[in-house]
């Protein structure tokens, strides 16, 4: 992995970091706002799973240099930002529906 391409990785994470954070804040309101109770528990644990991943990509960030274990875990947390997404999409959609339902 040259250096424009971890520079370009490393912006690409933080960005879908930051994207993930601004949806659990947004779907958070939304949920408090129509006290669905269940979808703020279900934030809670994902919030705990994102910040488990910040943790692994600081951690990944300080042994960057050694490329094998910088390219699996790279992949690691692409897989784990997916995850984290899909789950987040669907806690939306079930606040959304619940405040439809209101």
């Amino acid at each position: 992995m040259t250096i424009a391409e971890m520079k370009a990785h490393h912006g690409k994470i933080n960005a879908q970091l930051h994207e993930a954070k601004a949806l659990i804040e947004q779907i958070e309101a939304h949920a408090r706002k129509n006290k669905a109770e269940s979808e703020i528990e279900k934030l809670n644990e994902l919030k705990t799973k994102k910040q488990e991943i910040e943790n692994k990509w600081q951690r990944h960030l300080k042994t960057a240099g050694k490329a094998a274990l910088a390219l699996k875990v790279k992949t690691d947390i692409e897989a784990e930002l997916a995850k984290l997404k899909g789950s987040l999409e669907e806690v939306s959609a079930q606040v959304e529906s619940q405040s439809q339902a209101n």
